[in-house]
């Protein structure tokens, strides 16, 4: 083959590899940007577009039940922008409110109260661990002490017995052969003991004193059961005239000893493993009382006492609302043309109040979609721009909107009404606004970009970037801002970062 041939080759096959390589092994990396939870200003905006018309009689009326406690104006009253008109009596909502406000301070003391507890149980907790971490240590020392009285009861019985092999059994029959067997097997386990004793205090590990315990206690077991075999012997035939009583005695007190050392043993060990279990039980109440208090204090809709102060405020401010909502106040400059209602009287959500005439000689009037004129208030401000005017822009603000619904094409509307501040001389009933209505605006609360919300199952979640970990969490929203970015209520916390996948 030429070496020509051979190039090309090798350059298609590398070329192959390479393409494998890139389409199916290598890994792609995830590619994606970070965006900050930090703090800002969240405007909620409707667009919006109406006709010009010239300015109409406007109908006043309340958006809640009340009885009217004062009427400020007669007909033919001429009245300035934000004027009070007409107020409902509003002793029952003050003293609603004040009872709200009354419960949301027993809810803050509450928490006080929790946070106090949260600190006193942790507390609790670090002197049950340090009390159960002591407790603990000192049944082991106490268990060391036990080995080692063990291993003297131990010693003390092979004395005993090598004593009397050499004083009474060492004529090489079987008695003595007995003895000689039992001997040696004390032996032995004197030699175990020690050597698990001697390494259970070398390591002062617990799991090395738990083995030498048990070990120990088999060895002593083993003891007894040799001078068992002894005493035996020492009774038996010739042996029982030559073998002393006091020698017998003296086995008789090994015995005795022995077995209490492996009492002793038994009783460490059960000792050890009831503190431990213990230990555990008073760790793990403490423990639950930690979490227990923790989750209540836990700042999202979760938490028990963040929940009920989220509540309390709800309730605060609609009764805040409602007490504002119970002054009728003149949308704009212009003159009293009827008054419907008489003091004492009780009037409708939606009933007409007053009638009112704007000094603006243009309105704008637009149908708002169902879904959006619940959003809206009177007093709302609103950004014109016309058609005729392109290079111009200005300013106006929502005076009415009609408690009546309009169907279009089986759809809900309601006619809602702005006033034209300073409108443009040029200006003709019939031209063209695009208007631009400020329905809410929340300021200093905590933002995130909408690209960066996913839903999963119903639940609002986003990915925040912990460390060199992605983890899901759930977030609660608010309202949602015309520059796509979106207030967080809870789950997420200034300075972290989220995730926005490319």
């Amino acid at each position: 083959m030429s070496k020509k041939r051979i190039f090309l080759f090798v350059l298609i096959a590398s070329v192959t590899i390479f393409g494998i390589y890139k389409g199916f092994i290598q890994k792609k990396k995830p590619t994606f940007t970070l965006a900050k939870v930090s703090r800002g200003t969240v405007s909620q905006e409707v667009s919006e577009t109406g006709t010009i018309e010239k300015g109409e009689e406007i109908k006043l009326a309340f958006e809640n039940t009340g009885k009217i406690e004062k009427i400020y104006v007669s007909i033919g009253d001429t009245v300035e922008s934000k004027q009070n008109l007409v107020k409902l009596d509003t002793n029952k909502l003050s003293l609603q409110l004040e009872e709200a406000e009354a419960a949301f301070r027993i809810i803050q003391a509450e928490k006080a109260n929790a946070e106090l507890s949260f600190i006193e149980a942790q507390q609790s907790l670090k002197d049950i661990q340090a009390l159960a971490e002591e407790t603990l240590a000192n049944s082991y020392q106490d268990a060391l002490n036990i080995l080692d009285d063990a291993y003297l009861k131990t010693f003390n019985a092979y004395t005993v017995v090598s004593s009397l092999k050499r004083t009474y059994f060492d004529r090489g029959d079987l008695e003595s052969i007995t003895i000689a067997e039992n001997k040696d097997k004390i032996g032995s386990n004197l030699d175990q003991e020690k050597l698990y004793i001697d390494s259970a205090k070398k390591t002062l590990k617990n799991e090395d004193i738990d083995t030498a315990l048990l070990k120990v206690q088999e060895a002593l077991i083993n003891t007894k059961d040799a001078l068992e075999a002894v005493r035996n012997v020492a009774e038996t035939g010739a042996y029982r005239d030559i073998v002393p009583s006091l020698e017998r005695t003296s086995l008789d007190t090994q015995k005795l000893n022995v077995n209490t050392a492996n009492s002793n043993i038994v009783s460490s060990i059960q000792n050890i493993s009831t503190i431990k279990i213990n230990n555990a039980t008073n760790i793990n109440a403490a423990t639950s009382k930690v979490n227990e208090i923790e989750n209540q204090l836990e700042e999202s809709q979760e938490g028990l006492y963040q929940s009920k102060l989220e509540q309390a405020e709800a309730k605060i401010a609609l009764l805040r609302s409602q007490i504002q909502d119970s002054l009728l106040k003149s949308p704009t400059d212009g003159q009293i043309t009827g008054i419907e209602m008489r003091e004492g009287e009780i009037v409708q959500p939606g009933q007409l109040v007053i009638s009112f005439l704007p000094a603006n000689p243009f309105q704008i009037k637009v149908d708002i979609y169902e879904e959006d004129v619940v959003k809206m208030r009177v007093g709302n401000p609103v950004n014109i721009s016309l058609t005729a005017f392109p290079d111009e822009f200005f300013k106006g603000k929502i005076v009415s909107i009609d408690p009546a619904e309009t169907l279009k094409e089986g759809v809900v509307y309601y006619e809602t009404t702005v006033d034209f501040e300073n409108p443009p001389e040029e200006i003709k009933p019939g031209m063209t606004a695009d208007m631009t209505i400020t329905t809410m605006t929340k300021e200093n609360v905590l933002v995130i970009t909408n690209a960066a919300i996913q839903a999963s199952n119903g639940q609002t979640m986003v990915q925040v970037l912990n460390g060199k970990k992605i983890e899901s969490r759930q977030i609660e929203i608010g309202i949602k801002g015309s520059n796509d970015m979106v207030e967080v209520v809870s789950g997420l916390k200034e300075g972290e970062e989220v995730i926005i996948q490319s």
